[in-house]
């Protein structure tokens, strides 16, 4: 499969950021004290949902998939929805991304678990030091006031629609995208990679992380978006068949 320089991964992008800021708006206007539980639960987890969405767009967008054609563009709404996620530096994260494409699940992997601690909660928090600053959680702070002092959102709202649901969608992203996918085999690694593929249908696959799970057609092709990565599972299911 060859890289086709098309503006679908940009459209992709595009709706997802839209389908975002819309719901976010919707469930920030909401009375909570009027909702059954239901509806809270259904919007968090929706809104978890978005958030994986955000996060699995701006690694997209640093593999260059975004944007094919336009690498300043892609740049650009890689690095607007890295900082929506968490305000994470895009370039950095790029840089880290690429570290862990060349050396995955070895020594100086910055998403591997460090040799000692291989479950799942110590590897997360070995995962998340290499990622996390005090900085950008002191700007969150910062935002969460600001947003409820200047726009009036109830800090419920904040908590239940954002910020409840990004912290959840990071143990989503670790769990499929991290963890199941490079932890290893009983009788060890079999690839290049060191990945293997969680084998979902293509519906589970998507609910869970937007395909990120099907994670060694990812390191094999990792110029394709997510949204292409199902094709690449068919294939190369076929071909071992």
């Amino acid at each position: 499969m060859v890289r086709q320089v098309t503006n679908k991964g940009l459209w992709v992008a595009l709706s997802l950021i839209g389908i975002w800021a819309t719901s976010t708006a919707i469930l920030f206007s909401l009375d909570l004290e009027q909702l059954p539980s239901w509806v809270k639960f259904g919007g968090f987890a929706w809104q978890m949902f978005l958030y994986v969405g955000l996060f699995v767009t701006a690694h997209d967008g640093m593999h260059g998939s975004i944007a094919p054609a336009n690498r300043k563009l892609n740049d650009a709404i890689g690095s607007l929805v890295l900082f929506v996620y968490a305000m994470f530096p895009f370039a950095k994260m790029r840089q880290m991304h690429d570290l862990h494409h060349d050396i995955p699940a070895r020594h100086g992997d910055p998403d591997f678990h460090n040799g000692k601690r291989r479950n799942f909660f110590a590897w997360y928090f070995n995962f998340m030091q290499n990622y996390w600053s005090w900085l950008r959680l002191g700007l969150l702070i910062l935002t969460f006031h600001a947003v409820h002092q200047v726009l009036r959102v109830p800090e419920s709202n904040l908590s239940w629609f954002w910020v409840f649901p990004s912290v959840m969608s990071s143990f989503q992203l670790f769990l499929f995208g991290t963890f199941l996918p490079h932890r290893e085999p009983v009788n060890g690694y079999v690839n290049e990679c060191r990945a293997t593929s969680t084998p979902f249908s293509e519906f589970w696959s998507f609910v869970s992380c937007y395909h990120f799970g099907y994670h060694e057609e990812h390191h094999d092709l990792p110029h394709l978006g997510w949204w292409q990565l199902p094709a690449a599972r068919r294939l190369r299911l076929v071909k071992e068949t």
